[in-house]
């Protein structure tokens, strides 16, 4: 086992593709960070298996920031959403819901997923190492939010792209034999969000671009949880089993 570093943030994404909420600690249960993801967007008459509305197809959602909390369902869910306009309206209003409609210009419908929906892993994670390597080569500096990623690791490393190697190993969050753990299954694939403002939504290539140069426009990684827990934002990060 060989200590990689630590937790610099914690992020979970109540709504898919609306804008994240940092926290300084957060159950890792078995589907994910608790309140991650577990609602998102679908656009009606879609039957296909992705028909949910991300920020691809709407940039503006990365400007919706979920507000509120309500954890009677036995984890920390939004109750309202503050829009681009600076207004707080109901996560399950109508009125939400027809904003985002007129927005996209078709019909949505809000679902909510009780075990989350994911792309490749219910967990993501990304090193400051690699988030700074792609600003640098893009000649930007880059916001740690347009990655998205669950977990943000400060390593020991500051090569750009060293998550690689973790894939296959299991990631400790903490030194205890019972703490948290992930195992890493596959590298992160990136898709044009990584090109958004998170502040504005408007669209710089420059960033895409990069990652498909150095990296084959993979950066971070996706695990599946193995052992449930509390991560908080400082933990010692442990890897072990990696080639």
């Amino acid at each position: 086992m060989t200590c990689i570093g630590r937790v610099r943030e914690l992020v979970r994404y109540p709504v898919k593709s609306m804008a994240g909420t940092a926290t300084e600690s957060a159950l890792l249960g078995w589907h994910g960070l608790d309140g991650d993801r577990r609602f998102a967007f679908r656009r009606a008459g879609d039957d296909s298996g992705m028909p949910w509305l991300t920020a691809t197809r709407l940039p503006g959602l990365l400007l919706y920031q979920p507000a509120g909390l309500d954890e009677s369902a036995g984890e920390p869910l939004p109750t309202h959403v503050r829009t681009p306009a600076g207004t707080e309206v109901g996560l399950r209003s109508a009125e939400l819901t027809a904003e985002i409609a007129a927005r996209f210009g078709s019909g949505v419908e809000l679902m909510r997923l009780r075990n989350g929906i994911f792309d490749d892993g219910p967990v993501s994670v990304i090193s400051l190492a690699t988030i700074a390597g792609i600003g640098r080569e893009a000649g930007l500096e880059l916001d740690r939010r347009r990655f998205r990623a669950n977990i943000v690791v400060e390593t020991e490393r500051d090569d750009p792209f060293h998550e690689d190697e973790w894939v296959g190993g299991t990631l400790r969050f903490g030194d205890a034999d019972a703490s948290p753990a992930v195992s890493v299954t596959v590298r992160d694939v990136r898709c044009m969000m990584l090109n958004l403002n998170p502040d504005t939504a408007e669209q710089d290539a420059r960033v895409m671009k990069t990652v498909v140069r150095l990296n084959a426009n993979n950066a971070g990684v996706y695990a599946t949880v193995v052992r449930t827990g509390v991560i908080r934002v400082g933990d010692p990060v442990n890897l072990e089993g990696a080639k």
